[in-house]
């Protein structure tokens, strides 16, 4: 059975992170320039605070990130969804600071033939699409072309889910404060499909939380989303990874061992009242 595509344009193209290579020189030349990175987003401890760039990894950049978003600590109907698979360990981090439930949501890039790189949109759980009209446009990518991508991308998708959950039904979002977490934002494409995939299930509030984001992406997603938390949003920005001592690729085991880890602490944890 064929899954139902809904979609939506999106504002740019999304270019893979590798595809844009770090520069060791860009980060100490902001660094000297910036020795307080900019903080964005609701919320906090302490109005004042500000991440320290770069993070030590995805986790570290997780318990930063959950000092921006205390303000959603301990609401029962709380339940943060990491992008897989570089958003997962973040994600974790935040669910553990908050004491919330934790998940994956699923997301993959629709790369543009012969230019893989590049993004002509996304799709999302529930068969949601995010496109980029203006990068299809631009290519000249006829509509068959963009149904045998999107097909294409739904199967692997399930599958990763599959693989992901070990027989486990994800988490119901409908009703629920939902945290939609990432490892950074390159353009908010992928983004923005998870968002529109999380609408059509009525959530009662979305946020969105990244460690890092360039300014006017954070911007933009924040026409999708009830809030948005951007960590740090550094200029020049250049690259997601360049913001970390270690991005090395999440990998699906890992996804797995927090999926399990996050299981056994909600079976332990006491029944609410």
């Amino acid at each position: 059975m064929r899954t139902h595509v809904r979609s939506q344009e999106a504002p740019q193209a999304e270019v893979a992170r590798a595809f844009i290579p770090e520069s060791a020189a860009v980060l100490r030349w902001y660094q000297m320039r910036y020795p307080g990175p900019r903080a964005q987003g609701g919320g906090g401890r302490d109005a004042a605070w500000q991440p320290r760039l770069p993070y030590v990894d995805r986790r570290a950049a997780g318990r930063q990130l959950a000092m921006r978003l205390d303000r959603y600590a301990g609401q029962p109907d709380l339940l943060v969804l990491g992008l897989p698979r570089g958003g997962v360990p973040v994600a974790y981090e935040v669910a553990n600071e908050l004491g919330a439930a934790f998940d994956v949501f699923g997301v993959r890039k629709l790369g543009v033939p012969g230019h893989e790189e590049l993004a002509l949109g996304a799709v999302a759980s529930g068969g949601v699409r995010a496109i980029n009209r203006s990068v299809v446009d631009s290519f000249g990518i006829p509509p068959a072309a963009i149904e045998a991508i999107t097909a294409e991308a739904l199967e692997q998708l399930e599958e990763r889910e599959r693989l992901y959950r070990e027989g486990t039904e994800p988490l119901s979002a409908g009703g629920k404060t939902v945290v939609l977490v990432d490892d950074g934002l390159a353009t908010g494409a992928t983004m923005r499909a998870a968002i529109a995939a999380l609408r059509s299930v009525a959530p009662k509030w979305i946020a969105v939380a990244v460690p890092v984001a360039p300014s006017d992406v954070c911007a933009r997603v924040r026409l999708e989303a009830d809030d948005v938390v951007c960590a740090a949003q550094p200029e020049p920005f250049s690259a997601v990874g360049l913001w970390y001592e270690d991005f090395t690729p999440v990998s699906t085991e890992e996804v797995r061992h927090l999926l399990r880890l996050s299981r056994s602490r909600t079976d332990n944890l006491p029944p609410p009242g």
